[in-house]
């Protein structure tokens, strides 16, 4: 694996100062919580336990739609050990929640919409018993026949039924069964700019489709709810948002903010799926019914019905240009498969809608982006979400035009790459380095792997399948493939984004030592360690103590949308601005001079010109200084409901791929021999985390690119383990080489980029992409199975 390359002369650089060693800002800090974790000794959301306590559990509807006719509990209580069996009856307050449209209930009212949907809870004095007495429940249920399909779900015929313009939808003579009383449509975003009939030389048209992905994070769902004697309750359970959290969990108990405290438990990954509500609730209402501490923690199976998934899309898209490669028009109609309940759907369509042509500039673009109720699992959530499912499409679409111009792909990418000052399709100006094409050429410039061996050369270890001797290099085809990707970071669209920060400097045993207290969630990308590095940076100190996160201080938001190091950054960077600015003014009094360069380091406030070096003990003495700081980056706005215009995102991050793999055309198999990322981070706040976040968001798109997807049938999931659900394993991932760019953003802290979600995007265009050469076949289906490969 390679390091990060720095970015080339002329990007500036925003570390200047003193304090930026030792762990700082731009250094390989050690994470805190590193070492018990390699040690097995971080204790996690699953591992939480109190000697009085309880074990809940869910029933879960066996039906994906099916009316409610009557629940009988009387069975489950009467089973020995069992404490309580709780129904949509015993919830005190709101009756509904969600993530942004209150529209999924915290048990199951008197429809059930997906198959796994809570109807009951169950306490108890172990697991074994809550689980015993949880089957014992008698449901009636009237089955319904499911809603599965997006388009239908919103009465749109088949691409095949039209025969105008693709992008305008007609209905179908009949209606769907109306899932919600609203009905299916969650959201339908619009884009449109520059000419509504454009015309061009070369048009290529194709239609594709991304199956469901699951987080498939190692640390299941947990909390422990425990009753406090104000009659309130504490919560400490494994999310990545703590106060919407408080506030949907508050609203459902029908109690205030200041009588649900939570607090966040050891978090064993997310990746969108702990946005949403699981436990929660349930936990809180099975303490405060029984009176004691109630534990949760769901097994693998149940994970997967608890919470939301990638969101499965179907795409048409049609590309227009001129002859000498330059795009005319994009257009699109792009429906993704929410589920039974919103979640964050319409984020969701609203960056696939936004972002769906990718970082190219079009003059005219006609999108149009659904979002549908179905009977299928909610969908919500994940990793680059909305932009993941259209990169596959857009990047299929410019190699397919790359072909019919008889042009080099990498070349018609970069002919029409956009940079800075160029328009995107909202309208909204891109103001800071968006260097694409430079990431093509610098990735194309990377030396490829040696080529296969043949003959009696081969090793059989380096064969697609190879190891079961399967095959010596007959049938197996080498492709080479590039994408590029660009994704919004932080909230869009005129949300209210902002991060909260409390940060105290004292002296403590002679020590200059400084806490940072914020809400936002460690979910193991390494927030805890950057929020030591720039206090460490600012304050000029070694030792950063970290508070426990919790509602206790403001809200940070969610660890999310690539946002946690800009936005919860720039909140602790700028409470550790105003904590240093009150400490010069006390040292200046000390002094009894106005002194002009003083500055804080090494646990000192010093001045070179004047030679002062006072220890931060003689200045402070016994008190402390803290300063809350509530921090929002600048503004967005709401898009034009009927054009898609506006300032819809605050920043944009970008990386390309390329992919080299090795595919048995007769028996289907694909090994990825290689892959290569190009990234702009804009400064790099921790190098190697950052090379560790590229090479995570790669390992996720490769797997939904050839075998992670949930199967579902009829609203039914078939896969739900890591048995028949796959993912990448160390064999899987093949060496990377990865080269960061550093362009600074100049209205983000230290010129930062987000960095998560970028790879996530480009990663599986590129493997399809190079998939295709090998192959020659057209492969408009993600993941790739083996029967679409092979040419038999």
């Amino acid at each position: 694996m390679s390091t990060p390359t720095r970015a080339p002369s002329g990007a500036p650089s925003h570390l200047t100062g003193p304090g930026s060693g030792g762990g700082g800002v731009g250094t390989d800090a050690q994470r805190p919580d590193g070492v018990l974790k390699v040690r097995g000794e971080f204790a996690y959301a699953s591992d939480l336990w109190t000697d009085d306590m309880l074990w809940g559990v869910t029933l879960r509807s066996p039906h994906p739609y099916a009316r409610i006719r009557s629940i009988d509990v009387g069975p489950a209580l009467a089973v020995p050990g069992v404490h309580a069996v709780l129904t949509s009856d015993d919830v005190p307050g709101e009756k509904v929640y969600g993530l942004e449209l209150a529209d999924q209930p915290v048990l199951a009212l008197d429809v059930v919409r997906y198959q796994g949907e809570p109807v009951a809870l169950v306490a108890a004095d172990h697991p074994d018993t809550a689980r015993r007495a949880a089957a014992r429940i008698v449901v009636d249920y009237d089955v319904w026949e499911p809603v599965t399909d997006a388009r239908a779900a919103l009465g749109h015929p088949t691409w095949n039924q039209v025969h105008d313009a693709p992008a305008e939808v007609t209905e179908l003579s009949r209606e769907s069964a109306h899932l919600h009383p609203h009905g299916n449509l969650v959201r339908h975003l619009k884009v449109r700019k520059g000419d509504p009939a454009p015309t061009a030389d070369v048009v290529v048209v194709g239609e594709y489709e991304v199956g469901m992905q699951d987080q498939a994070f190692l640390g299941p769902e947990s909390g422990l709810a425990v009753p406090a004697e104000d009659g309130g309750v504490d919560l400490y359970v494994a999310t990545q948002w703590l106060h919407v959290d408080q506030r949907q969990v508050c609203a459902a108990l029908g109690m205030p903010p200041e009588r649900v405290r939570l607090t966040l438990a050891g978090v064993g990954g997310a990746f969108g799926g702990r946005e949403d509500l699981s436990m929660h609730v349930h936990a809180c209402l099975l303490a405060l019914h029984t009176g004691r501490p109630v534990k949760m923690s769901y097994n693998r199976e149940e994970s997967f019905f608890g919470h939301v998934h990638r969101h499965p899309a179907t795409m048409r898209y049609e590309h227009g240009a001129t002859r000498d490669g330059d795009l005319v028009y994009v257009k699109a109609e792009i429906h993704f498969d929410g589920g039974a309940y919103a979640s964050s759907t319409p984020a969701v369509v609203g960056n696939g809608g936004t972002m769906g042509i990718g970082p190219y500039v079009v003059p005219n673009v006609h999108v149009d982006c659904y979002g549908a109720y179905t009977n299928n699992p909610p969908c919500g959530a994940m990793r680059g979400f909305g932009s993941v499912q259209t990169a596959f499409a857009y990047e299929a679409q410019m190699d397919a035009l790359a072909a019919e111009l008889g042009m080099d792909p990498v070349e018609l990418r970069c002919r029409n790459a956009m940079e800075q000052g160029s328009e995107t399709p909202t309208g909204q100006v891109v103001d800071s380095p968006a260097p694409v094409a430079e990431l093509l050429r610098r990735l194309e410039a990377m030396p490829l792997p040696p080529a296969p061996a043949t003959g009696d050369d081969v090793d059989l270890r380096h064969m697609p399948g190879g190891v079961s001797n399967t095959t010596h290099g007959e049938g197996v085809r080498r492709g080479v493939g590039y994408a590029v990707a660009y994704k919004n970071v932080a909230f869009s669209e005129g949300f209210d984004d902002y991060s909260t920060a409390r940060v105290r400097l004292e002296v403590v045993g002679g020590e200059a030592v400084a806490t940072v207290h914020t809400a936002a969630a460690e979910v193991g990308q390494g927030l805890v360690t950057v929020e030591q590095q720039i206090a460490r940076t600012e304050l000029g100190v070694d030792a950063v103590v970290l508070h426990p996160k919790d509602t206790g201080v403001g809200s940070a938001g969610s660890s999310s949308a690539s946002r946690q190091t800009y936005v919860t950054g720039g909140a602790v960077k700028a409470a550790c601005e105003a904590v240093r600015g009150r400490v010069l003014e006390l040292a200046r009094s000390a002094v009894g001079r106005p002194v002009a360069d003083l500055r804080l380091d090494g646990g000192k406030v010093v001045s070179d010109l004047e030679g002062v070096a006072l220890p931060l003990a003689d200045v402070l003495g016994d008190e402390a200084v803290e300063e809350t700081v509530e921090w929002r980056h600048r503004p967005t706005q709401a898009i034009d409901p009927e054009t898609g215009q506006g300032f819809a995102h605050v920043q944009y991050a970008f990386s390309a791929h390329r992919a080299v793999v090795d595919v048995d055309t007769e028996l289907g198999l694909v090994k990825v021999v290689e892959m290569a990322c190009t990234q702009d981070v804009g400064k790099a706040i921790n190098p190697q985390a950052v090379v560790g976040q590229i090479q995570g968001g790669t390992a996720q798109g490769l797997g939904l690119a050839v075998m992670e997807e949930i199967l579902v049938r009829d609203g039914r999931v078939q896969n739900p383990s890591f048995t028949d659900y796959l993912i990448p394993t160390v064999l899987d991932m093949p060496p990377m080489r990865i080269e960061v760019l550093e362009y600074a953003d100049p209205h983000a802290p230290y010129g930062l980029r987000g960095v998560g979600e970028a790879p996530n995007i480009s990663s599986g265009p590129a493997v399809l992409a190079a998939i295709r050469q090998a192959t020659g076949l057209p492969l408009r289906r993600v993941p790739v199975r083996p029967e679409h490969v092979t040419r038999t």
